[in-house]
């Protein structure tokens, strides 16, 4: 199990089946490749349910959900199990 808090505030638990998803792993190698498939990356981490909260939190009370601040979170994520791994 992955738990933590990125530095704005979204609070994430990710299952340790998530986390070893071979379906993770291919979009994640396909992702700086091909963009498109980030939504895909974002679904398989986090579920449906986690992913449409992490994106009310990047978009609080905007119009928009920044592209650039949806992948910084993605981002803290990943840096974090990196840091828990280690």
């Amino acid at each position: 199990m992955l738990k933590g808090k990125t530095k704005s505030g979204f609070e994430y638990e990710i299952a340790d089946e998530r986390l070893n998803n071979y379906e993770l792993l291919e979009s994640m190698a396909e992702v700086d490749s091909n963009p498109l498939i980030l939504p895909t990356v974002i679904n398989l981490l986090l579920g449906k349910e986690n992913a449409m909260v992490l994106k009310s939190h990047v978009k609080g009370d905007g119009e928009f959900i920044s592209t650039e601040k949806l992948s910084q979170e993605l981002q803290e994520i990943f840096d974090s199990k990196e840091v828990k791994n280690s």
